[in-house]
């Protein structure tokens, strides 16, 4: 599998995780592919933004954040735009 294999794998668990957190926080019922689709496209949202202004996050922790920051942002426009 190489280490490639491993980065998807955490980058799944890290954005189930980060999607979770961020579906709890924010009230709303998701399943478990659509936490990890939050996370992860999530972090790379929060890691585009935050870039923007300087700020960059390393390790699993980081992208942690990254993921429940973007995934919390993701959940509110799609709350806006139902609306």
């Amino acid at each position: 599998m190489g280490d490639a294999g491993i980065g998807w794998i955490a980058a799944i668990i890290i954005g189930g995780l980060a999607g979770w957190i961020a579906s709890n926080i924010m009230k709303t019922n998701t399943g478990l592919f659509l936490n990890i689709v939050l996370g992860i496209v999530g972090a790379a949202i929060a890691s585009f933004l935050f870039g923007i202004i300087g700020i960059s996050f390393g390790g699993w922790i980081g992208y942690l954040i990254a993921g429940l920051v973007g995934a919390c942002i993701l959940i509110a426009l799609v709350r806006a735009i139902r609306r």
